[in-house]
């Protein structure tokens, strides 16, 4: 399987020339693909250097897939990062991420979230991992997509790794059964200098994923 995904990722490198360009040395690759989603919207995946043992789905993925340096450094299983993409526009971006502001407009992109994006995962990347292996994240605004994504669909995640959510997430009424593993993550200051901080904290949770499994 692990030169299977190799294959698919140099091909997509060749293809589209598409690649992230994160700051510091990193062993693994960035491959970013363009989706004909809202007139086209890029997903950014970091495929690590080795086998994935666990694989984490995140909103914002133009900052978080280049976490993957982080998970590098620490002593966590191999880990693939899939960040798809969030507007800029602040506003747009909150309609996608909760389903209070602009239900439509939410669904749509939860659908490309959760089951094309997925589906892409598994068929051009050759990564497909069970429930206990997959999980959600997100900060922020992306936070409150992850909790919701993660009790939507608790039988494609079964881990919501969540920093810093905004305050309007509602939680349903009635709970999902199977529950995801859910670890919050939160502080008094919140700024750019904390994103090594809260890459640490998704290195954490990926252990979690590896060890729960």
């Amino acid at each position: 399987m692990k030169e299977q995904a190799r294959n698919h990722v140099n091909r997509k490198l060749s293809e589209s020339g598409g690649t992230a360009k994160p700051t510091g040395a990193v062993a693994g690759e960035f491959v970013t693909e363009t989706f004909e989603y809202d007139g086209g919207r890029q997903v950014t995946v970091y495929v690590p250097p080795n086998l994935p043992q666990a694989i984490i789905f995140a909103g914002d993925g133009q900052r978080i897939s280049k976490w993957g340096r982080l998970l590098e450094m620490a002593d966590v299983p191999s880990t693939m990062i899939v960040g798809v993409h969030g507007l800029t526009d602040e506003t747009l971006r909150l309609h996608e991420y909760s389903p209070g502001f602009d239900p439509v407009r939410f669904a749509s992109h939860e659908k490309f979230f959760v089951e094309d994006v997925r589906r892409w995962t598994e068929s051009r990347l050759g990564v497909a991992l069970p429930t206990e292996r997959t999980a959600v994240f997100g900060v922020s605004a992306g936070g409150e997509l992850a909790l919701d994504l993660g009790l939507r669909h608790p039988r494609v995640y079964g881990a919501v790794f969540c920093a810093s959510p905004g305050g309007g997430y509602k939680p349903p009424g009635v709970m999902p059964s199977p529950l995801p593993r859910t670890y919050l993550v939160a502080g008094a200051f919140r700024s750019r200098s904390s994103s090594r901080t809260r890459g640490r904290g998704l290195a954490r949770c990926a252990m979690q994923v590896r060890m729960l499994s």
